[in-house]
């Protein structure tokens, strides 16, 4: 999104995608471009439940009396518009209004509301950005990139403990790459003993990130991801789901690929996104159906510990069932 106010503002943008960070420079830097290129007004709608949408239309059509220009900015933030406002967002991408600038922005979207018409219909006139996460992997290169824009190197261990101390968390991450950047002159390289000073422990405790590491095998990662999460309080029932859901999937993979299909079949059906395309089908045949039957009867095991109906600790029987999985 850099350089927009180099060139003539689009009518129409559409920004959707799960990391917040992305999504809010997307936002920030269409709203510089927008007051560079003299629109001087701006309005933002937020639908909610029971949102008048005949109040937006009523708003395109209105551009204050000292303004020939306006950006109107439509946030949706459960990203789910209802039969009204679906209808009324396809009528404005057909009929896109004059001296206006329409930036609609949306949460992560699931396929069906990705697949649906007004989506389309805006996808077809607007500027579409998706915020994708970063995944683990592509942190590290994400975080050496952020630190070349300010003029700064890093060093590779140093690299490592950033990309661990701010996992999953790119705002948290910008915020210490942008710290570095006010203690560091330009061309300095980052060393891990100044990393270990100047990077606060900001990772995000995930649930879901779990499943990453356990099924690639990382204990490590694993158990300080367990770690955190205990920590912070999260119940073991949300884990228990989590870890169940994982081994249900796998034994789904291993039936499915057992009669010849192939993953490019089951990526929808087992929701395979992402990382979880490559780490799920090479889990399942590590693990074995053997294991993760056994692995299926210790969550009974710990949900009725969780329940009170057996004796044991269940944080620890989930620490050890994890740690099984991914050996």
């Amino acid at each position: 999104m850099s350089g927009l106010s180099t060139q003539p503002l689009a009518t129409a943008y559409l920004i959707h995608g799960e990391e917040d960070l992305l999504r809010l420079e997307a936002i920030d830097n269409i709203r510089i471009a927008a007051r560079e290129q003299h629109y001087d007004e701006r309005e933002t709608v937020v639908v909610e439940t029971g949102f008048d949408w005949s109040s937006l239309l009523a708003s395109i059509q209105s551009v204050g009396l000292f303004a020939d220009k306006k950006l109107l900015e439509i946030h949706i933030p459960s990203g789910k518009p209802g039969k009204e406002g679906a209808a009324v967002l396809q009528h404005l991408a057909e009929q896109l209004p004059e001296n206006t600038c329409l930036l609609l922005i949306l949460p992560k979207l699931e396929r069906l509301q990705i697949q649906s018409k007004w989506f389309s219909s805006w996808a077809k006139v607007a500027r579409v950005l998706e915020a994708k996460a970063v995944s683990q992997t592509a942190l590290p290169q994400w975080i050496r990139s952020r630190l070349a824009d300010v003029k700064l190197s890093i060093d590779n261990d140093a690299l490592e403990l950033f990309a661990e101390k701010v996992e999953g968390n790119l705002l948290a991450a910008r915020q210490e790459i942008d710290k570095l950047a006010l203690i560091h002159s330009a061309g300095h390289i980052v060393t891990l003993t100044e990393a270990q000073t100047a990077v606060a422990n900001v990772a995000r405790f995930d649930v879901f990130q779990l499943s990453t590491a356990w099924m690639s095998g990382d204990s490590v990662r694993m158990l300080r991801l367990l770690d955190g999460l205990a920590a912070e309080g999260n119940e073991p029932v949300l884990l228990l789901w989590v870890i169940s859901e994982d081994i249900r999937t796998l034994l789904r993979l291993l039936a499915a690929l057992k009669q010849g299909k192939a993953i490019s079949e089951l990526r929808h059906s087992l929701r395979l996104w992402g990382d979880r395309q490559t780490l799920a089908p090479q889990a399942a045949r590590r693990i074995g159906v053997k294991r993760l039957l056994s692995a299926l009867q210790a969550c009974a095991h710990i949900d009725r510990q969780i329940k009170g109906v057996e004796d044991g600790d269940a944080w620890t029987e989930i620490k050890h069932l994890f740690l099984s999985l991914a050996a």
